[in-house]
């Protein structure tokens, strides 16, 4: 019996972060995606984002950004219904966080890896979703206590 990859939907914190640091905790989510161990997903907003942050901060970093994209065999998934977004507005008042989460539940992800804390991760009432929610290191102990990763 074949096991199915881990769907995991990368906010644009955690694009960035993964093109900022080539040790940190996203680095190892693009390195476990082009294994196939993983499949990493991202919506067109975020990738526009992440795109245009990089060009302004790093913009030396467009190939790093350009190459993680590629050999982590990362998805860029549709863009999110109205009834999504409409969701998602509910749950998120800042409206750039509430798009990026409706790419990710358009995107029917097993977890939403992210770095904000001020929007998704230390909310007060946690966010209701079908899928997990943290930062890529929580994702990262999570699969070390289901499978061995070094």
């Amino acid at each position: 019996m074949t096991r199915k990859n881990l769907r995991v939907f990368l906010d644009t914190s955690a694009l960035f972060s993964a093109v900022f640091s080539s040790s940190g905790g996203a680095r190892k989510l693009f390195l476990l995606g082009e294994a196939e161990l993983l499949d990493l997903l991202i919506g067109p907003n975020v990738l526009r984002e992440a795109d245009e942050i990089v060009r302004r901060k790093i913009p030396a970093s467009l190939p790093t950004l350009a190459h993680l994209l590629e050999t982590g065999k990362v998805l860029v998934t549709s863009a999110p219904t109205k009834n999504q977004i409409e969701s998602a507005k509910k749950m998120v008042a800042y409206l750039p966080d509430a798009y990026v989460l409706a790419e990710a539940i358009a995107s029917a992800p097993d977890w939403f890896v992210t770095h904000d804390k001020e929007h998704f991760l230390n909310v007060k009432q946690p966010l209701v979703l079908p899928f997990e929610i943290g930062t890529p290191g929580d994702l990262l102990q999570k699969l070390k206590g289901d499978f061995y990763l070094p």
